[in-house]
C-alpha cells in the first residue's frame, strides 16, 4: 500500500478510536461494553456464558443493557477505502421525552444529554460541577488574537542561577596558508570575546567556525579541506573551557586545462589573452574571479561594449587533484562610434553635449574613452546625476564593426554654489576667501562669481564671468572686475583690475601636455613706494596695461601630487606703466620642477626658477610689479616678500616703553630678478607624509638673477592625503638668519609646494 494510503488509514483510526472514547466517557463507571460486531476483520475472543439477571436494585444491576448499549453504537465501516462517516453519525440523539428545550432542540452536546445516576439513598451528595467547567464551556478566542510570542525572559544579572563562562580558542592549520586574519575578523567565537552563556553556545560557535575554516580553505583551491573542533575544559573541571578548531587543508588543487568558448573576435583569441590564467595556476576564488573580471574590463576598452561573461564550470579530478575549467563569453558585435543622443532634464544641448567627447566618429569603442566624457560632465557640477550608455544600432561601422550610439541620460542639478578656502603664513598672515557661483547663469556653462577675501592683510571683492568649454573641452573664457587693499611689508596698495583671459586648463580629469593661457589687463593701483631722494616713503598712483601670456608643458603623473616627471612653465607679459609719463617693459619668469620616485613611499622633487623684468628700472616700477622672495611658495624659512633689498625706516608703532619694540624695522622693496631653488624628500605612509626640505633664493636689482648672496631656508612638512590633494602644514628656519628676518615661518595650505 502507498504511503499516502497508510496515512489516512492511519488518520481514519485514529479518529475511530477519540470519537468511541468520547461515547464511552458518557457512560457511569462499571458499564460493560459489547464488542462492535460490525468490525470483521479484527480478532474477537470467545463469547462468555451470560450472567443470570440480578435482582432488582441490587449492586450489580447494570444501568444500561449490553442491547442498548450496541444498539448506541455508530455503524462503522468495514471498508477501510470507504470515506469518513459524517460527524453527525456520532452525536447521540436527543431524548424526545425530555422536557429540556435545549436538548431537543440539539444546542447541548449528547454528553451532558445522559442522565445523571440515580440513588435512593437520601444521604448521597449531589454531584457537583468540576472546577473550571464553566471555563470550559466559553467559547475559544479567534486565532487572530493569539499572541504566538513567549514572554520575554530577561536574565538578572544578581540571580545566582544566571551563569556566564569563558572560554579560549585555539586554531590549528590556517597560518601556514595565511587565514588567520581572514578567520578572526569573520569568527563566530572571536566575535563572542571569550564569553557565553552555556557550553552549548560555545559548540554552535565552534560548529559554525568549521564551516568558516572550511570556506576559506577551499577559496585558496583546497577542496578537500576539512576542520575539525573540540571543547574541553581549561584546566580541568574550572568551569571555564578551551577551544581547539584544528584545520586540515588536504591537497591542492590546480588547473588542468582552461577552455574559453566564445565568439570570433579581433584578434583573434582575444578572450583568452585577456584572460589570465593558465595550466598550473592554484584554483583560488580571488584568482578566478579576478581573472574572468579583467576580461569584462578589458574587452569593452577594445571594441567590445556588450560582453557578457558566462558562469564558469570546473570539474575537479580526485585523482591527480586538478580541475577542467571552462568559460563561456558572449562577446557581442565589435562596435565603433556613431552618433550621440540626449535626454532627460536637460542641463545642457545636445550641441553642448558633444563638445566633450574625445573620441570620433567611427573610431573603434574603447570603454575608457566613454568614463572621460561621463567625468566630464560630472566635473561641470551642473548634474544630480548623468550617465553615457553604448546602445546598439545595427548600422555598419568601419572594419565590420557596428555603430553604437551614446546615449547621455541628464538629470540637472542645482546651479549655485557656496565655497570657502583659507591658508596661513608668515608675513602674509590669515587670508580667507569666500565665492558664489551660478555654473550656469548664461547657458550653456555660462557662470557668474561673486568672490570676497577677509585677511590680515589683505581684503578685497570682484565678480566674474567665466564660459567654460567654449567651443572646445577645458577651454575658458572669462572677464572680470575686482577692488583690493594689500597690506605688507613691501607696499601698501588700493587696486582695481579689469581683466579678460582666454585659457586652455589641465583637469584632473584630462591632464594636458600642454597648456596655454593670453588675456589683457587694465590696473590702476595707488600704493606707497620708498622714495631715495626724499628718503622716506610716498603714495603715487599707477596706471598699467598688461597683456599676460602662459605656456606650459607637463609630463607629471598627478596635477596636485605629482610622483615622477616634469613640468616646465614660461610666463611672459609686455607691460606698459604710466605715472607721470609710459613706460613700455616686459616681465618674464621661467620656471622647472621635476619629480624621481625612490620607491612607492618616497619621491624626490626639485624646483628651479627664475625672473627677470626688462626696460624698466626699479624706482619707475610699481611696488606690486615688483619681483619679491619668501613664504610658502617661494623660499620657505623667510616670511612672505622678505628676501630681497630692503631698507631701514623708522617703525610706526614704535613704543619707548617697551622693551622688544625697535625704533627702526626692516621692509623689503623688491627687485627686477630673481632665482629660488627648493629640494624635497616627499617620504608617505598611508594618508600621512613626512617631508624634510631645503629652499635657496634671493632677488637682485639687476635686470639678470645671479648667483651670489644665496639665503638658505630649512624646514620640515606634514601632510596629510584626502581625495582632493595633499593638505600640507611646513615649518621652516632660515639658515644663518640676520637681523629682522622671522625665526620660524609657518605655512599652511592645500596642495603640495610645487
Amino acid at each position: 500500500m502507498s504511503g499516502d494510503c497508510v496515512g489516512i488509514r492511519g488518520f481514519r483510526a485514529i479518529r475511530a478510536g477519540l470519537v468511541a472514547s468520547v461515547a464511552i466517557a458518557a457512560y457511569p463507571a462499571g458499564a460493560q461494553i459489547a464488542p462492535d460486531p460490525t468490525r470483521s476483520n479484527q480478532s474477537t475472543p470467545a463469547p462468555e456464558p451470560a450472567p443470570s439477571p440480578a435482582p432488582q436494585g441490587s449492586a450489580d444491576t447494570p444501568i444500561v443493557t449490553d442491547d442498548q448499549f450496541e444498539s448506541e453504537l455508530p455503524q462503522l465501516s468495514s471498508d477501510p477505502n470507504a470515506p469518513l462517516e459524517p460527524m453527525e453519525a456520532f452525536e447521540v440523539p436527543a431524548d424526545p421525552a425530555s422536557n429540556d428545550p435545549a436538548q431537543a432542540s440539539g444546542d447541548v452536546p449528547a454528553a451532558a444529554a445522559v442522565p445523571a445516576p440515580q440513588t435512593n439513598d437520601p444521604d448521597a451528595i449531589p454531584p457537583q460541577p468540576l472546577p473550571g467547567e464553566a471555563v470550559l464551556a466559553e467559547p475559544l478566542p479567534p486565532l487572530s488574537s493569539f499572541d504566538v510570542n513567549p514572554p520575554a525572559q530577561v536574565a538578572d544579572a544578581s540571580d545566582p542561577r544566571t551563569v556566564e563562562i569563558r572560554y579560549i580558542t585555539e586554531v590549528e592549520g590556517l597560518d601556514e596558508l595565511e587565514l588567520n586574519g581572514q578567520f578572526e575578523e569573520l569568527s563566530a567565537l572571536e566575535e563572542g570575546d571569550g564569553k557565553a552563556a552555556n557550553a552549548t553556545m560555545v559548540a554552535a560557535r565552534a560548529r559554525e567556525d568549521e564551516q568558516l575554516a572550511v570556506r576559506l580553505m577551499r577559496s585558496l583551491g583546497y577542496y578537500d579541506a576539512s576542520a575539525v573542533s573540540t571543547v574541553e575544559q581549561n584546566p580541568a573541571n574550572s568551569g571555564n573551557l578551551k577551544v581547539t578548531l584544528t584545520a586540515t587543508p588536504g591537497e591542492r588543487y590546480n588547473l588542468g586545462s582552461v577552455d574559453v568558448r566564445a565568439n570570433q573576435t579581433v584578434p583573434a583569441d582575444l578572450v583568452r589573452n585577456e584572460l589570465p590564467l593558465k595550466v598550473g595556476d592554484p584554483i583560488e576564488a580571488a584568482r578566478v574571479q579576478g581573472a574572468e573580471a579583467n576580461v569584462a574590463l578589458k574587452l569593452p576598452q577594445q571594441g567590445y561594449p556588450f560582453v557578457q561573461v558566462g558562469q564558469r564550470d570546473i570539474l575537479l579530478d580526485e585523482r591527480d587533484f586538478t580541475g577542467a575549467y571552462t568559460l563561456p563569453v558572449d562577446t557581442g558585435p565589435r562596435s565603433s562610434f556613431g552618433t550621440i543622443s540626449t535626454e532627460g532634464d536637460l542641463a545642457f544641448d545636445l550641441d553642448h553635449v558633444q563638445i566633450f567627447p574625445r573620441f570620433e566618429p567611427g573610431q573603434l569603442y574603447d570603454a575608457r574613452l566613454v568614463d572621460d566624457m561621463r567625468e566630464a560632465l560630472i566635473a561641470t557640477g551642473l548634474f544630480s546625476t548623468v550617465s553615457v550608455e553604448p546602445q546598439r544600432t545595427g548600422v555598419p561601422g568601419p572594419d565590420g564593426t557596428e555603430q553604437v550610439n551614446m546615449l547621455v541620460r541628464q538629470n540637472a542639478g542645482p546651479a549655485r554654489t557656496l565655497a570657502a578656502e583659507a591658508g596661513y603664513g608668515t608675513g602674509q598672515g590669515v587670508r580667507v576667501e569666500g565665492t558664489w557661483t551660478h555654473r550656469n547663469l548664461f547657458p550653456a556653462e555660462g557662470a557668474l562669481i561673486g568672490n570676497v577675501i577677509a585677511g590680515t592683510q589683505e581684503q578685497g571683492a570682484g565678480v566674474t564671468f567665466r564660459r567654460s568649454n567654449v567651443g572646445r573641452r577645458d577651454r575658458t573664457f572669462q572677464v572680470g572686475a575686482s577692488a583690493n587693499r594689500s597690506n605688507y611689508d613691501a607696499f601698501e596698495a588700493f587696486t582695481g583690475t579689469l581683466s579678460a583671459r582666454w585659457s586652455y586648463d589641465s583637469t584632473p580629469i584630462w591632464q594636458k601636455r600642454w597648456t596655454y593661457y593670453y588675456g589683457a589687463e587694465l590696473i590702476g593701483t595707488n600704493e606707497d613706494v620708498f622714495d631715495f631722494e626724499l628718503n622716506d616713503r610716498v603714495r603715487r598712483t599707477y596706471g598699467i596695461a598688461a597683456v599676460p601670456l602662459f605656456l606650459g608643458y607637463d609630463t607629471s603623473d598627478d596635477l596636485l601630487n605629482p610622483t615622477r616627471g616634469f613640468r616646465v612653465k614660461l610666463n611672459l607679459s609686455p607691460e606698459a606703466s604710466v605715472q607721470g609719463s609710459a613706460r613700455p617693459y616686459i616681465r618674464s619668469m621661467l620656471e622647472v620642477t621635476g619629480y624621481y620616485p625612490i620607491s612607492d613611499s618616497l619621491v624626490i622633487a626639485g624646483r628651479a626658477r627664475a625672473g627677470s623684468i626688462a626696460g624698466i628700472s626699479r624706482d619707475d616700477l610699481a611696488p606690486s610689479r615688483r619681483y619679491y622672495a619668501g613664504g610658502g611658495g617661494s623660499v620657505r624659512g623667510f616670511g612672505f616678500q622678505e628676501l630681497g633689498p630692503r631698507t631701514i625706516e623708522p617703525n610706526p608703532d614704535f613704543d619707548p616703553e617697551d622693551e622688544d619694540s625697535e625704533p627702526t624695522v626692516f621692509r623689503p622693496i623688491g627687485g627686477r630678478s630673481i632665482n629660488e631653488f627648493a629640494l624635497e624628500a616627499r617620504y608617505r605612509f598611508g594618508n600621512f607624509g613626512i617631508v624634510p626640505f631645503i629652499d635657496a633664493g634671493q632677488v637682485y636689482d639687476s635686470t639678470l638673477p645671479k648667483g651670489s648672496d644665496l639665503r638658505f631656508g630649512a624646514g620640515i612638512g606634514g601632510r596629510f592625503y584626502t581625495n582632493f590633494g595633499p593638505m600640507r602644514v611646513d615649518v621652516a628656519t632660515p639658515i644663518n638668519r640676520r637681523e629682522g628676518e622671522s625665526l620660524i615661518a609657518l605655512y599652511i595650505s592645500i596642495g603640495q609646494a610645487f
